[in-house]
């Protein structure tokens, strides 16, 4: 007991001492005063055996060049401590910097030779030899310890860490991979690295060993289609990834949530045609009852409807087939609380695509009426009614519907958009100077979108309303746009027409043209639209529009026109010469997507 005793109070006033020398020969060695860290690593190294402060005593002697004294030490440690592998590779570091490579090799070689199965002393090895950048021998350490404890995967993760500080792609996905199937619990710790490491070509090589793997594999392990449908998406090949997800629904009896899941990540990337082939699965092979069926159902009307008229070509037949799918929908569901995002989404269509605004009219307002109804989703019904009553020249109706949802949502982003659209109810009938108020208050609206829209009115007012004492022409430009609002593209162009017939040589001129691109655009006449665009950029170098129509002239070459180079180029212009303009920022993200940067 007494010995004990003795033992602990000597321990105790030691400890603190030790961390004391450690401290200050850790400074020393940073410092670059290697004589002096010398000293008191070896004196802490002889005091109590730690690798760590004989590591660093031989490395202040290989620093100050004292090869001798450090080739002696680690000799006199080897035979002290025989087991302690890396004590060779601290040997071969010694010789290399003695330029003595082929005497290091062998000392590298020894480590490796003398391996034990022992998962602790491979690992310390390999780290060794990772410290000093040594890839290959840390990889033949890891090889060599798999085969002595004879458990497949056990350092596969290491490997493929290894190889991807080498640049080896094949063997680093190889081994990755071997990591997966032995843990399936790393998953995401894979996904990330080839996220982060492999381009184009090796996302191609993963699915290529993906494939090979899945057809060797009698157990029909999941982990390697889930993997697969995880690469595919990372290269946008949502049609392959579908087939994955496809098929691990069926093997595994799933309620349809990972192709649903699919579907949405294609269609929110605009390929349209595989999320249509996602969903139509899940209802296809899903009992109605089932929890993803509906969403299914309401997700493919969106998509089909979103193919037809986001700026792609449609027929009127294509039309007509959208809304026979809708009103099958709602006779499936019926008109209830449920089923009103549907019903607000057919209502544009017949208000928007088949110019039916009696039908729209009639839709909304049974949702407005109906009973039960989310309250957000009936102030849209509200708005949408507004909007469709204005196009019928129902001003009194709107301005009463875009006032309630106003009211109702004042500090909402609801309300905002409800006043937005009445002060620019206000500004088509003339009201200049009370709309113009209105969109100074929405600049600060927390809707990117409305503060943009209210501060370019507000803008155009300001610039406008000065010039015409009678405020004739801004009336003019403002039935125009009315008219464009209202679907009534010839009585539009003949207004803009008009203003330049009675008032030639107006500052509005820039803006007629602009106005007209816009026409042009919602017509799907492409390539008159971007003449438009284009004249406001090469005759009006001052137009408060020239910002305006070089986003809206990118956007055409990227979408309709099939000029991508073109685009970016557009785009690069508008955030370098006019970086102050609201649209700067989305257009650098733009220009970034198209060069191929990773735009978060």
């Amino acid at each position: 007991m007494l010995h004990r005793l003795l033992f602990l109070l000597i321990l105790g006033f030691s400890l603190p001492a030790l961390a004391q020398n450690n401290q200050l020969a850790q400074q020393y060695f940073m410092d670059g005063e290697y004589e002096k860290a010398a000293v008191l690593y070896q004196s802490m190294a002889e005091e109590s055996y730690n690798p760590f402060y004989f590591d660093r005593y031989v490395s202040s002697l290989m620093s100050l060049r004292r090869y001798d004294d450090a080739e002696q030490a680690l000799k006199k440690q080897l035979k002290r401590t025989p087991e302690d592998l890396t004590l060779h590779v601290k040997y071969g570091q010694l010789l290399e910097q003695q330029v003595e490579d082929n005497e290091a090799k062998k000392q590298f070689e020894e480590a490796i030779s003398n391996l034990r199965a022992d998962k602790y002393q491979i690992t310390q090895l390999a780290n060794a030899f990772l410290v000093l950048t040594k890839y290959d021998f840390a990889i033949r350490t890891y090889e060599r310890g798999t085969k002595l404890l004879k458990e497949d995967g056990v350092f596969s993760f290491n490997l493929g860490d290894l190889y991807r500080r080498k640049g080896d792609i094949e063997p680093m996905i190889a081994s990755y991979l071997d990591a997966l199937n032995e843990d399936p619990r790393r998953a995401r710790n894979v996904q990330t690295y080839f996220q982060r490491y492999l381009d184009e070509e090796g996302l191609l090589e993963a699915q290529k060993q993906l494939y090979a793997r899945i057809q060797e594999d009698r157990k029909e392990n999941p982990l390697y289609p889930e993997m697969l449908a995880w690469v595919a998406i990372q290269r946008k090949d949502y049609r392959g990834a579908l087939r994955q997800v496809r098929a691990l629904d069926r093997r595994l009896e799933e309620n349809g949530q990972r192709v649903l899941d699919l579907g949405n990540l294609a269609a929110n990337d605009k390929d349209y045609e595989t999320a249509i082939a996602a969903y139509d699965y899940v209802i296809e092979n899903k009992p109605e009852g089932s929890p993803f069926y509906l969403e299914a159902k309401r997700e493919g009307l969106l998509t089909r409807r979103r193919a037809i008229t986001d700026g792609y070509a449609y027929t009127p037949e294509d039309l007509r087939i959208l809304e026979t799918a809708y009103e099958a929908f709602l006779q499936q569901f019926g008109n209830n609380p449920a089923s009103a995002r549907i019903a607000i989404q057919l209502a544009e269509l017949e208000a928007l695509y088949l110019n039916d605004l009696p039908k729209a009219t009639e839709i909304l307002q049974r949702i407005v009426e109906l009973n039960g109804v989310n309250e957000n989703v009936r102030a849209q019904a509200k708005l949408a009614l507004a909007d469709y009553y204005l196009m019928q020249g129902e001003v009194w109706e709107s301005t009463l519907l875009y006032s309630q949802v106003d009211k109702l949502f004042k500090e909402d982003l609801l309300g905002h958009e409800a006043r937005f659209r009445n002060a620019r109810l206000s500004y088509f009938r003339g009201d200049f100077e009370w709309a113009q108020s209105q969109f100074d208050v929405l600049k600060a609206s927390t809707s990117r979108l409305i503060a943009n829209d209210a501060l370019d009115l507000s803008v155009f007012i300001m610039d406008n309303l000065g010039l015409d004492t009678s405020a004739t022409a801004l009336q003019t430009y403002a039935d125009a746009e009315l008219l464009m609002f209202q679907n009534k593209y010839d009585e539009a162009f003949a207004t803009l027409d008009r203003l330049l017939t009675e008032f030639p040589g107006h500052d509005l001129e820039d803006d007629v043209v602009y106005l007209r691109g816009r026409l042009y655009q919602k017509l799907r006449r492409y390539e008159e639209a971007a003449a438009q665009y284009q004249q406001v950029v090469d005759n009006y170098p001052k137009s408060i529009r020239l910002d305006n129509a070089l986003y809206a002239l990118a956007g055409l070459y990227e979408s309709e026109l099939g000029d991508k180079e073109k685009a970016q180029e557009l785009y690069e212009t508008l955030f370098i010469d006019f970086s102050n303009s609201i649209l700067a920022v989305e257009a650098r993200k733009k220009y970034r997507a198209l060069r191929g940067d990773s735009v978060g």
